[in-house]
Formats: structure tokens, sequence, C-alpha cells
């Protein structure tokens, strides 16, 4: 019964700080409390989604290109907008299911979850395993201010000295288009919102010092996927007018990279959050500062990537049709430790721009504990 008060409680205050102390459970308890079959993966179901994306691909692609050029001019617009939304979004979905095969959630089988997660990423223009390698160190060090890799929040006295002029409304919107459309791009090119390191580090370089001399291969292989998907596109521009791939794939694919960023920004930005120095940080919390939001029927969409977050940094290789079922199951276990921000995201979007600028320990406090403030 308390464990479920505490659950009501955080899920209607999503701003109430998740604790810092060490949990009174371990991993192997929450592992316990999951029914075991949550844990199997099936190659026939896990092609099932692939199959079903790529179907649902397919007929918007179809409708598109056989329907919209016989459209009056004004309906004609309007049809393509619909088009780039919803295919977006379902490439989105295409996307998190390559990002399973990266966690080896997708299949028993290592070769397979690669081969299809290589295919299906490299389609979007995602260098496979220098993702699947960088962020596999991500879950590794998740709330680490030190060692995590993306999405790593700055100290006060960190902040780049023109912050200040875009903490306003006109700076926010502005920092937010660059976000959700260059983020992607140039996190994987630059690094950008990445981890610091010594020297240039960047998805596409074999000896980026993101990779031990182990992967230098698989990334010159991710290069060459995304080599051969740009000479793809670059025959079908040829052939079809760079118009056309840009309406039929280009708008899409952007709006697959906005959705990619936005939704690791608010699984990862919440004031509610934690962060902890080398002093502090353990795996297990850091594990848990993270929230799960809500995206209404693109949850759905999204293969439940959005509001069953916490428990895939917990248990990363668990498929995500099963994931679900293991949250509801650990919820009570987790009781305060665990956050559900039923706030729309694009409410959510916003309020974290404005209120989670840097970190810093709270005042007269040296524990190791840093928690996001938005007053220069």
């Amino acid at each position: 019964m308390g464990a479920g008060k505490r659950m009501f409680v955080n899920e209607n205050n999503p701003q109430e700080r998740v604790p810092f102390s060490k949990p009174p459970f371990t991993i192997s308890d929450l592992k316990k409390a999951i029914p075991p079959h949550c844990f199997n993966r099936s190659l026939t179901r896990s092609f099932s989604y692939v199959l079903y994306d790529l179907t649902v691909t397919f007929l918007l692609y179809h409708i598109a290109t056989s329907y919209f050029h016989h459209l009056p001019t004004p309906i004609s617009s309007l049809a393509w907008l619909l088009y780039w939304i919803a295919q977006g979004c379902v490439l989105t979905g295409v996307w998190v299911i390559a990002h399973e095969c990266g966690h080896h959630a997708f299949s028993d089988y290592q070769w397979v979850d690669d081969t299809v997660g290589f295919i299906l990423h490299s389609s979007l223009l995602v260098p496979y395993f220098s993702w699947k390698y960088s962020h596999h160190r991500h879950h590794s060090n998740t709330g680490s201010l030190e060692r995590d890799e993306v999405f790593v929040p700055k100290s006060r006295s960190n902040t780049p000295w023109y912050s200040k002029y875009f903490n306003n409304t006109p700076g926010r919107i502005i920092s937010l288009f660059v976000t959700l459309t260059l983020g992607w791009p140039l996190y994987l090119a630059f690094n950008v919102s990445g981890r610091p390191y010594d020297r240039f580090a960047c998805h596409y370089a074999p000896n980026s010092p993101i990779y031990n001399e182990r992967k230098r291969y698989h990334i010159f292989l991710s290069d060459v996927g995304i080599v051969i998907t740009s000479l793809v596109l670059f025959r079908v521009a040829v052939a079809k007018g760079l118009i056309w791939v840009i309406c039929v794939y280009g708008v899409p694919l952007m709006i697959v990279n906005g959705f990619l960023v936005l939704i690791t920004y608010l699984q990862h930005t919440h004031a509610c959050l934690p962060h902890y120095d080398d002093t502090e940080w353990e795996w297990l919390k850091g594990a848990l500062a993270t929230v799960d939001r809500d995206y209404g029927v693109l949850n759905k969409v999204f293969h439940h990537i959005t509001d069953t977050h916490v428990v895939h940094h917990l248990f990363s290789t668990m498929p995500h049709y099963n994931a679900m079922e293991a949250k509801n199951a650990i919820k009570p276990m987790l009781g305060e430790y665990y956050r559900f921000d039923e706030t729309p995201f694009y409410v959510a979007m916003w309020r974290e721009m404005k209120e989670c600028m840097f970190v810093e320990q709270d005042e007269g406090k040296k524990d190791g504990v840093f928690w996001y403030k938005n007053k220069m």
C-alpha cells in the first residue's frame, strides 16, 4: 500500500525530485519482480513489427506518389504536409527497431540483430555500429557528469557566455529550431552536446576517441552503409529530380531526426532528475535518473520507447513488446524512484528548454549531486 501511494503521488507530481540515495532494491530484485517471459525475444514477433512498419511506409509512399499530383494545389500541399508528418512518425518507429537491434533486443542471434539494424539504420543515414557503440557507453554511464555520452549538462561555470542572450522567448525558439533540425547530424559529425574528449570526436571517423582499436572496422563498415544509401539517393535524384527525393524522403527524414533528438532530450532532461559526479555516481542510480513521457498515440507508433524508457535503461536487451508489462511489474518496487510525466511533449519541450539550462549542487551542499537550474 505504501509503495502504491508513493507511486500515485509521483505520477501526479513529476516535478518532485527523484531520491538520490542508494535504492533499497538491487537490479536483481527488480529482475525477479518481472515475469520471466518478458525477457524472451521472439524472432517472428520482432520481424512482424518490421514488416508492419515497412508496409505502412510503402503504402504512404504509394499514395503520395500515385495520387497527390492529381489533386488541386491547395489540397495537394496539405496532403504532402500530412504525408511528411505520418511518414516521419512511422519511420521513427523503424529507427526505434534498429536501435533495439543495437541492444541485442531483436532476437537471440547477434548476427541477425546487426544485419537488420545495419540495413534499417543505414537506410535512414545512421551509422549503425558507430551509434550502437557510443549508445552502449551512454547506457553504461547514464547520469554521470564525467562519463555519460550525450546530453551531458553543463555546470554554471561552463555555460557559454552567450547563453544568457538566449534565455528568452525568441532565443529559445531559435535554440529549439536548431536543435530539432541540426542537432542529430551535428552530434554525429562533431559530437555536439556529447561528452568532451581530448581531441576531435566524430561518429564517422574510425580513429575517433569514442572507439577503441577493436571497433575501427565496424565504424568503417557503418560508413560504407551511409555511402551506399547516399549513392542510391543520388541515382534516384538523377532519375526523379532532387525535389522529388526531398519530398518523398528528405522531409520525413528530418522529422525522424527531430523526433529522435526530442525524445532523447526529454528522457534525460527534467528538473526532477539528479546528475552525479564520480564521488556519488552508481550505475543503478544513474539508470533511474530518467523519466517516462506520454506522447499519446505516438507511444504505440514509436514502439513505447517513450513511456517505457526507465525499464529500457534497467534491462536494455528486453524487447519493446514486453516492456510495458515489465514496467507495470516493477513500478510498485521502484516507488518514489520512478517518474512518469504526462505533460504533453510539446509543452514539456518548451518547459525543459526554459527551466533546465545548467546543473549545480544545491546551495551549501557538497554531496556530488547536481540538479538542473535556470537562474543565471
